[in-house]
């Protein structure tokens, strides 16, 4: 399948300090990504839909985010473009600097996809699957639940459920990386999850993430590795330079983070440096040192 190979190849050239634009399919075309560019800056509501907002007495960090605090802090990315979005689980307040800017999802699908599988009659052996999709990030037990679950349909199941208005199939059934997704969508799933069945199981397998993935790749990045955290990485490369490196997460069960960064630089270290940037700027402001 030629979004397995594309992720065997990202893990190959993980070794080496420059990923080699020779080893990835070609940049989709424009119209791949589709939604609207919408520059999304100050607080309001995303209206999630129901989620443990219980001890709601200390006040939200985000409420003194404003739309330039915002758009400073994705300017951390250098010349990566940043989708960033907080969404207080708490009280519904969020913020978000573009948003709804539709990225391609890497394995960010994963986490989609087990909403829609944990709903349904398991075997330990699909539960495994999950926990291994989610924790370890393993393209293999994707390509087994993607087929399994019915994916290109999961996601729209999910998005309908979910409230997730930038959030589609890709145009290709094979590619789950290629979910279109935004970052008010990302935080949108989480306050969903937090309110669902599939709560403990993703939490769980989520918290359990190790520092390198199935394939090798080292995932300490963004959010992940911060205490208190736990977050769904996701990571993919094309021709002829563009790094996808997305980092999702909850912080100290009250806080929806995502950041989504596209890179074009064609460097995995550069890639790497913009969105521990952007991460650790935005987890400063909710008075967090990454």
């Amino acid at each position: 399948m030629r979004w397995a190979l594309i992720l065997f190849f990202v893990a190959a050239v993980f070794v080496v300090p420059e990923a080699s634009p020779c080893l990835a399919h070609g940049k989709p075309s424009a119209e791949t990504s589709r939604g609207p560019d919408v520059l999304d800056t100050g607080a309001g509501s995303l209206d999630p839909g129901e989620a443990d907002t219980s001890d709601t007495g200390a006040p939200s960090a985000i409420s003194d985010m404003s739309a330039t605090a915002l758009s400073d802090i994705a300017a951390a990315g250098g010349a990566s473009d940043v989708g960033l979005a907080v969404l207080d689980l708490q009280t519904d307040q969020a913020v978000s600097e573009q948003g709804d800017k539709p990225f391609y999802s890497a394995s960010l699908s994963k986490l989609i996809l087990a909403v829609d599988a944990l709903q349904q009659q398991l075997s330990g052996e699909d539960q495994d699957l999950i926990h291994r999709a989610l924790s370890a990030s393993d393209d293999n037990a994707m390509d087994v639940l993607w087929t399994r679950f019915d994916g290109t349909d999961a996601i729209g199941r999910v998005a309908a459920a979910a409230g997730l208005t930038g959030t589609h199939a890709p145009d290709d059934p094979s590619q789950w990386g290629e979910v279109v997704i935004t970052a008010n969508d990302m935080v949108r799933l989480y306050h969903y999850i937090l309110g669902s069945p599939a709560r403990d199981a993703i939490v769980a397998a989520l918290s359990s993430a190790p520092a390198t993935a199935a394939d090798g790749f080292d995932q300490a990045f963004g959010l992940l590795g911060v205490t208190g955290v736990y977050a769904k990485q996701g990571w993919m490369y094309y021709l002829p330079s563009d790094v996808h490196l997305h980092s999702a997460g909850v912080l100290d069960g009250r806080y929806a983070v995502a950041v989504l960064t596209t890179s074009p630089t064609g460097s995995w270290t550069t890639a790497r440096q913009s969105i521990n940037a952007v991460a650790s700027a935005v987890l400063a402001k909710l008075g967090v040192n990454g």
